[in-house]
C-alpha cells in the first residue's frame, strides 16, 4: 500500500528511480480501479465506433480529470524506471514506433534494477 501511495506523492517527480514493484503495483492498481469507475458510471455509453464521445455530465468529466491525472502519474513513474534501469526519458518516444515499441518498451519496464553509473562510491572518496 506504501508504495501506492508514494506513486502519488511522486506524481510530478522525474529525476528519482523507481523499482520494479513501485512501477508494476500502482500501474496495475490504477487499470483496475480505472475499469471500476468506467463501469460503475457507464462511461461505455459514450464509447461510439472506438471513440469517446463526452457528454458535459459531472461523471464523464471526472473520468476525465481522472484518466488525465493518471496519465501524468504514470508517464512520470516510468520516467523514474527508465532512470532505474540507466535510460533516459527519451526512450519513452519508442513507443511511437508501432508494436514493436510498445513490445520493446515492456521489456525496459521489466528489466532489473541497474546501479546507477553516475552515483559515486564512498571507497573511492577516501
Amino acid at each position: 500500500m506504501s508504495k501506492y501511495f508514494d506513486f502519488w506523492k511522486k506524481m510530478t517527480v522525474f529525476n528519482a528511480t523507481a523499482t520494479r514493484s513501485q512501477y508494476w503495483i500502482p500501474t496495475i492498481a490504477n487499470y483496475f480501479l480505472l475499469a471500476i469507475y468506467y463501469e460503475l458510471t457507464n462511461q461505455a455509453q459514450y464509447v461510439v465506433n472506438g471513440t469517446y464521445n463526452m457528454h458535459l455530465t459531472i461523471n464523464s468529466i471526472t473520468f476525465v480529470i481522472i484518466t488525465a491525472l493518471l496519465w501524468l502519474a504514470n508517464f512520470t513513474v516510468r520516467a523514474r524506471r527508465l532512470h532505474d534501469i540507466n535510460k533516459s526519458n527519451w526512450w519513452m518516444l519508442i513507443e511511437l514506433v508501432p508494436l514493436i515499441g510498445f513490445i520493446w518498451l515492456f521489456i525496459l519496464m521489466i528489466t532489473a534494477s541497474r546501479p546507477s553509473r553516475w552515483t559515486i562510491n564512498q571507497a573511492d572518496i577516501n
